[in-house]
């Protein structure tokens, strides 16, 4: 048998879900006959760690003869406490245990230090939370009051979702990395190359792969690969993963080199496989695909042109198999919504789309292959993915982790969902676009669909216009409020900073943001402070954006992050800790009468949008044109028709009664008795089959054949207007 790849992720990403990229060239390695392992070595040295025996050998290994902070001089004084709750708390967070949640909750068996002293507006941050989520939080701040101890005594570069990171980004030369790790193994280089040695002498790999998706998996990455060089120096290492693609497209320092032997870019499956069989000595290097390598003294990059990307229906269904699924640890590190929902639980992580269907952003890398290649699969096809993964790891939530997924396919996806009665959780990133109407949005929820994230980014029609965004303010909030009217939770991204964007603006778009929290129709949002980066049309084109350069010069290793001067001259900087602190306040629904110049500590302009703006454009109703292509479905449980005969002042007629159940609610509509019967006899029509779907433009001639007056009255009018509880959708 030929020797097989090890793929791997170095510490650290997410402690509740593996990083999906091994498992996507796993699953793609399958389909070419090639054999593979792969691992999250991050959960790995956390659970080596985190226990019993390595909490005792790490209070061992603190320097007494050192000085500490107060902080840290409690966790040491109380570390038999650590040593003796640090199984059961893992256990709990791993879902083993959920017993020990009353008991956590009642905050007399955990040691608590600095972290805890934000658990005191436990009840204002999280409301009524159950005791599950409160002992998850609690738990967390105890890991956290754990790593205090690491970064402080042991190991400066600890962090639970990164390792290092300042060394990695934005890092334009590679001299204080490289000094780095000239220094001697830290403690955790030692738990890492511990696990990592195991491996290689078990899987004995010919080409180990490491996927190093953030400056914060830099170090470690290169970590793994100098002692792989140094110890097995016939096994090949490459780097790959999203650090690469956006940092790494311009380097020219050979001493990288001495870490790893080749860095590919982009899409790694077709330069995996040329690696591979290049190593086995079945191609030449010429034949290598968007590959970097050292060749006569210099970083050189192979691109062979006749080597084609794989279709997106070729590259197989991600394999989950080698990981530690049931060890993985849920954490609620913060009273964010969206947040918690990325760090708790354990979500299998699919892609319905290559790139991104609008690929128009300014400040966004358009100019990448993985963004500006659009390739969507089908929704027969990410179906059968699902039922694929849900088999292989009894996980039946998924993140689809698009760019932004295209809203066509995630409503033909729900429908196949449907079809095929999957019960399935799932989350996605998308725009704000306006073919989310109450509709889709009701069908994306009875398929699963339970919250979504979007750019709102600066909440200014001037900005969001330059942005190229594509959505408007007015746009956003009635989408918005389809979402939640349909129990969609909605995260918005907020951006701050972008180029030309003026103090009135910022306080203009925090006022936005505000009635929208007010008006209940966002209910999780986070503020980023813009960054111009290299691939992006602001980074390219920074002329025409008016900003500037801090350095024309491109440095020797990570390229990306673009230092520049705003010509407007705004300290966007300043907003910052303003802007966070009134969204906190707003995703608990506190503070809204609090004038917007109280977040900030230095003199704000008021600001000019209307008090009522958001709760206007709310008021309008949406006019429902008749779109004779509009597909018409129905999900819900065929009524009951009751003719009755009804009279007054002599006058008696007939009606029709029908009698809609719903899993909430029994509610009835009444209409003139033929129109009510040929409703009941089209909803059947659409139950058969599993969820068909017939044209607008059909059903009008139907009815108009039946001579039953004038259909847009009829449709588009009470009572079946109403029939959208029940499940009837026009898509």
């Amino acid at each position: 048998m030929a020797a097989p790849v090890f793929l791997f992720t170095p510490p650290f990403t997410q402690l509740n879900t593996p990083y999906p990229a091994t498992a996507y060239l796993k699953g793609f390695l399958n389909t070419r006959g090639i054999p593979s392992y792969h691992a999250d070595l991050g959960i790995e040295v956390i659970l080596t760690l985190f226990n019993k025996e390595g909490i005792q050998q790490l209070f061992d290994a603190i320097d007494n003869s050192k000085e500490y902070s107060g902080n840290i001089k409690r966790i040491i004084a109380l570390k038999e406490h650590y040593i003796n709750t640090i199984d059961a708390v893992i256990h709990f967070l791993q879902g083993k245990n959920p017993s020990l949640a009353p008991l956590i909750a009642k905050r007399n068996y955990l040691p608590e230090a600095s972290r805890f002293s934000q658990a005191d507006d436990l009840q204002w941050a999280f409301g009524a939370m159950g005791v599950q989520d409160k002992a998850k939080h609690l738990a967390t701040l105890y890991l956290e009051d754990l790593s205090d101890l690491i970064r402080e005594c042991i190991d400066e570069h600890f962090g639970f979702s990164r390792y290092a990171e300042k060394l990695g980004r934005s890092a334009n030369t590679f001299d204080e990395l490289h000094q780095t790790l000239q220094q001697p193994y830290t403690y955790i280089d030692h738990l890492l190359i511990n696990i990592l040695s195991k491996k290689i002498e078990s899987i004995q790999p010919a080409l180990v792969c490491i996927s190093v998706p953030f400056p914060g998996n830099l170090y470690t990455a290169l970590r793994c690969g100098q002692w792989i060089s140094k110890t097995h120096p016939h096994i090949k290492v490459c780097m790959g993963g999203g650090f690469a693609n956006t940092e790494l497209r311009s380097l020219t320092d050979t001493r990288v080199f001495d870490y790893v032997d080749f860095i590919t870019l982009d899409d790694g499956e077709a330069p995996i496989e040329n690696l591979y069989h290049y190593i086995s000595g079945e191609k030449t290097i010429d034949d290598l695909k968007r590959t970097m390598l050292v060749q006569n003294g210099k970083v050189t990059f192979i691109d062979n042109s006749n080597c084609t990307d794989y279709k997106q229906g070729q590259v197989g269904t991600p394999d989950y198999s080698d990981l530690l699924l049931d060890k993985y640890i849920s954490a609620i590190e913060v009273a964010n919504p969206m947040h918690s929902l990325w760090s708790d639980g354990r979500w299998n992580k699919l892609t319905m789309a290559h790139g991104c269907y609008w690929g128009k952003c300014t400040f966004c890398d358009i100019s990448l292959d993985y963004i500006k290649r659009y390739e969507p699969l089908t929704a027969v096809m990410l179906c059968d993915r699902i039922e694929m993964l849900i088999a292989q790891t009894g996980q039946t939530g998924f993140h689809f982790v698009d760019e932004a997924a295209p809203p066509a396919l995630m409503r033909e996806l729900s429908l196949e969902i449907l079809r095929r009665k999957l019960i399935v959780s799932w989350w996605a990133n998308i725009r704000f676009e306006k073919s989310f109407t109450r509709d889709v949005c009701l069908l994306l929820k009875a398929a699963g669909c339970i919250a979504v994230s979007g750019g709102l980014e600066v909440a200014s029609d001037r900005l969001l216009k330059l942005i190229d965004k594509g959505i408007t303010v007015e746009q956003v909030a009635k989408v918005n409020r389809n979402f939640t009217e349909a129990g969609i939770m909605v995260h918005a991204y907020l951006m701050y900073g972008f180029p030309t964007q003026t103090t009135q603006e910022t306080i203009d778009s925090l006022e936005m943001v505000r009635q929208m929290f007010e008006a209940g129709i966002l209910q999780s949002a986070f503020w980023h402070l813009f960054t111009m980066t290299a691939h992006s049309p602001v980074g390219l084109q920074s002329e025409k954006f008016k900003v500037k350069r801090v350095s024309e010069l491109v440095g020797s290793f990570a390229n990306n992050d673009v230092p520049h001067i705003d010509s407007t001259g705004t300290d966007h900087e300043s907003f910052s800790f303003g802007l966070k602190k009134s969204l906190l306040n707003y995703m608990h629904g506190a503070c809204f009468d609090v004038p917007l110049h109280k977040w900030f500590d230095f003199k704000t302009p008021k600001t000019t949008i209307a008090p009522g703006h958001i709760a206007s454009i709310l008021s309008m109703d949406d006019y429902r044109e008749f779109k004779p292509n509009s597909k018409v479905v129905w999900l819900g449980v065929i009524p009951q028709a009751d003719v009755q005969v009804k009279s007054k002042k002599g006058n008696h007629w007939e009606q029709c009664v029908l009698k809609c159940e719903t899993i909430k609610e029994t509610f009835e509509i009444k209409t003139d008795k033929e129109q009510g019967l040929w409703l009941q006899q089209l909803l059947q029509q659409l139950s058969k089959g599993n969820i068909t779907s017939i044209s607008l433009q059909e059903i009008k001639v139907s009815f108009e054949n039946a001579s039953l007056g004038d259909f847009e009255l009829f449709w588009f009018n009470k009572p079946v207007n109403t029939l959208y509880k029940a499940g009837l959708l026009q898509l």
